[in-house]
């Protein structure tokens, strides 16, 4: 699924944290706010702020990003150097499958809440993208 989406195709990162790995989270954040625009993750659309309580499905404290698929290389490359786990995965309209079987993770999966997902053909991710977290 993910090869045959369109390099503008709309994704997210989930960074998850614990409470001991919370600074790296916020290096990593604000490294990824301040990119040079020499930097091709200068061109992430959005950097959240780190949520240490559930937000949606995400029952892990996290921050998010949201990025085009051509980024995707960049993007998987900076995360996998941090050491937190993380979920990669497209902004379809299939809301359950996005966190599922079309994303994928770096590092050990954690749980997460899927009964609030929206149903097939609904996803409010989609209109917030390049915009706003939760």
């Amino acid at each position: 699924m993910a090869d045959e989406l369109a390099d503008d195709a709309p994704y997210h990162a989930h960074i998850y944290y614990s409470a001991d790995e919370r600074p790296i989270a916020v290096a990593l954040r604000d490294s990824l706010r301040s990119a040079d625009a020499a930097d091709p993750l200068s061109k992430i659309l959005f950097v959240g702020e780190l949520r240490d309580h559930k937000a949606g499905p995400h029952i892990t404290s996290q921050f998010e990003i949201h990025f085009e698929k051509r980024l995707l290389p960049d993007v998987e490359q900076r995360l996998a150097n941090s050491s937190l786990r993380i979920l990669i995965h497209p902004l379809t309209l299939d809301d359950l499958g996005d966190h599922t079987y079309l994303g994928h993770w770096i590092g050990e999966p954690v749980e997460l809440d899927l009964t609030v997902l929206d149903p097939p053909g609904v996803n409010q991710g989609v209109a917030r993208f390049g915009k706003t977290d939760f």
